[in-house]
């Protein structure tokens, strides 16, 4: 297709993906029975690393695929951070010489007095994004090769990912088409070794967010475990966010980050928030200065600058809008998902993989999703500035009509 190019951007990187649709039944993987997908021919790792090593598909970032164009694919915020560095070239007032403060007081009062809901500093864990606090639950509270959590796909691929890392078993109970709980289904698969229960609201892919009352309920049940509601884009969301449980409901964690909304992805910072004896075992575990003091003051300067974190939300929400409706007024558009996030999530007609990898070796670049559950012929599109988004929407309609045209 690299004949018939729209713009002079190229790639050749691989485009292999690795989730596959899964059925609505209920599912238990065991990751240390699974047969390894590819060992090395030589060296130690072959006879000494853990089985459930092997066997590993890592997590496939956006970056994996292509890292040059319009970048469309990572639900980044393309409007810009929040806040940046404070100038220091002329003095080290970080003391950079030193290591952090292990605990992070100073920005975990901020974070905790902008959350509110009576939150505090100790109701507050800081990690590497929050990909950090997931691997920490299941350390702490999965015993490798017995316990399980328990998963909703289509949803965030790092779930799996830790679990296999961690030798955990993973149970699954699908969502429905329209991308709501089946909090019945997922009772009944809460067996005394499920440990923690992944709830993503927003929803990736989904970009729908989980009432709280869903949550409720399932805080209110028998389940012994701990929720782990996953608000990434909670900040794009008019729902609210599970924060407000914390203090009535002692198995509800909440995870959030400064990588979306806050367009902070840059400096991986985010957050776990629960109750003090979950998150002093956190804080417990958890490597000595993993926090660096670079990212911590960019973190409180963005905490300290809502106005622009504000601004920066109601030009992607106007635009999110304007970019939604451009996309159902185009014919071969079979349906654009509501969104409580940064990005859509669409469905065309036909050709979906083609699109997506034609666009992205043509240098506007957004996200094949077609091999999720419920997602057949989907592309997730993150919202970018006015322009991104007008050359966006203008190649995807030439791309498409060329590879109809062509099919």
């Amino acid at each position: 297709m690299s004949k018939n190019c729209f713009l002079c951007f190229s790639s050749s990187n691989d485009l292999s993906e690795t989730s596959k649709p899964k059925d609505q039944k209920m599912t238990v993987q065991i990751p240390s029975s699974t047969p390894p997908a590819k060992r090395s021919k030589t060296g130690v790792a072959e006879s000494l690393a853990r089985p459930n090593i092997l066997a590993l598909h890592p997590y496939r970032c956006a970056r994996d695929d292509y890292s040059k164009g319009i970048l469309l694919d990572a639900n980044e915020n393309a409007i810009g951070p929040t806040a940046l560095p404070t100038r220091s070239s002329d003095c080290n007032h970080l003391v950079l010489e030193r290591y952090p403060c292990p605990y992070q007081f100073k920005l975990k009062n901020s974070y905790a007095k902008y959350r509110g809901h009576g939150t505090k500093a100790d109701n507050i864990f800081v990690g590497v994004g929050s990909d950090e606090a997931i691997d920490l639950l299941m350390r702490i509270f999965c015993k490798p090769g017995e316990d399980c959590i328990l998963t909703t796909p289509p949803t965030y691929g790092m779930y799996k990912v830790s679990a296999n890392v961690n030798d955990v078993k993973i149970k699954e109970v699908p969502l429905t088409k329209g991308f709501d709980l089946r909090i019945p289904e997922m009772l009944q698969a809460a067996t005394d070794n499920v440990k923690l229960m992944f709830i993503c609201s927003p929803g990736n892919p989904t970009s729908k967010a989980i009432p709280l009352s869903d949550i409720r309920k399932i805080a209110e049940s028998s389940f012994k475990g701990i929720i782990v509601v996953d608000e990434a884009y909670v900040d794009f969301s008019s729902q609210g966010s599970a924060i407000s449980m914390i203090q009535s409901y002692p198995n509800v964690v909440v995870l959030q980050t400064l990588s979306k909304a806050f367009g902070l992805a840059g400096i991986r910072c985010g957050f776990a928030i629960g109750r003090e004896d979950i998150i002093q075992l956190m804080n417990n575990v958890k490597a000595p200065y993993n926090v660096n003091k670079l990212t911590s003051e960019v973190a409180i300067n963005a905490i300290n600058n809502i106005a622009t974190l504000e601004n920066n939300i109601k030009v992607l929400l106007e635009q999110r809008d304007i970019v939604a409706k451009s996309l159902s007024k185009l014919h071969f558009v079979k349906k654009v998902f509501p969104s409580d996030s940064n990005f859509l999530l669409v469905r065309l007609k036909s050709h979906s993989r083609e699109v997506y990898s034609t666009m992205a070796e043509n240098g506007i670049v957004i996200r094949y999703r077609g091999r999720e559950l419920h997602c057949e012929e989907c592309l997730r599109i993150t919202i970018g500035t006015p322009d991104e988004n007008v050359a966006c929407l203008e190649f995807l309609k030439k791309t498409y009509e060329m590879i109809a045209m062509n099919a």
